[in-house]
């Protein structure tokens, strides 16, 4: 069953089947997400997921052999250190810190490892460690992206008119709503562009061909810094929740495959 790793005692741990129970390492960070959202955004969605993933899996296998570790609540976050309140830890501390967690736990016999990367600017780092570490311990580290973001469903969540929803926009502001609906400040909410890179044909702020973004080059239309993208003013709760579950479930089919591995 899937179960928090720190709630088992030590001889409960010894008992675990460690070649078939997966270690999930839900990976969030604490960065501003706008003046509406709160800086442990992605925080919490790290620590709700597994609660989803648990709600959808659970009707297809009860008995899915999987740990939860405790949420990782900082992580790279550069791009926001212009906004008060951001932390980040710097490229070779996070490598080195979720080197030595996978180490630790490899060394009592696990092997199978997932990362939810619930912040897309842990991802870099996270997709060369996984393989480092499947090289250096013989391991299987899957990586995966917590939100279904281009899902249909999840699109329809999106206000006509909001055209470009990105970082601390409508959809992870929603998120939050459905997370901790207390820590959402929705009136403060203002619209964010993509102002450095509006009229660039070539060169995108990720990508193929890109800057990689700054939250600067977020702006509202007066031209003030926001380090979001799209607007926030209206999300609510239920759409986080079908965010999240929708999220949870698009997950399902790619833990069933690493459980039988």
């Amino acid at each position: 069953m899937i179960q928090n790793y720190t709630d088992l005692t030590r001889l409960e741990m010894e008992r675990v089947d460690k070649e078939r129970t997966i270690v999930m390492l839900p990976l969030g960070a604490t960065e501003q997400h706008g003046s509406q959202a709160p800086l442990g955004t992605d925080m919490m969605i790290a620590g709700a997921m597994p609660r989803y993933i648990k709600s959808a899996m659970d009707p297809v296998d009860p008995d899915f052999p999987m740990l939860i570790f405790p949420a990782i609540p900082v992580g790279l976050s550069v791009e926001h250190m212009d906004f008060c309140g951001s932390v980040t830890l710097k490229p070779d501390t996070y490598y080195k810190f979720l080197y030595e967690i996978v180490e630790s736990i490899a060394h009592h016999g696990f092997r199978k490892f997932v990362f939810l990367v619930c912040h897309g600017g842990n991802r870099p780092i996270v997709d060369a460690l996984a393989r480092q570490l499947r090289y250096d311990l013989d391991i299987l580290p899957f990586v995966l992206a917590s939100g279904a973001f281009f899902h249909p469903q999840v699109q329809k969540t999106v206000s006509p008119g909001n055209t470009f929803d990105f970082h601390g926009g409508e959809m992870e502001t929603s998120m939050a709503m459905a997370i901790a609906p207390e820590t959402v400040k929705l009136e403060y909410s203002q619209a964010g562009y993509k102002t450095a890179y509006e009229g660039k044909k070539a060169i995108r702020f990720s990508g193929d061909h890109a800057l990689n973004w700054m939250g600067k080059d977020f702006t509202t239309r007066e031209g003030q810094p926001i380090g979001i993208g799209g607007d926030p003013s209206g999300a609510t709760a239920e759409k986080g929740e079908t965010i999240l579950s929708v999220s949870a479930r698009e997950l399902v089919p790619a833990l069933l495959e690493i459980r039988d591995w």
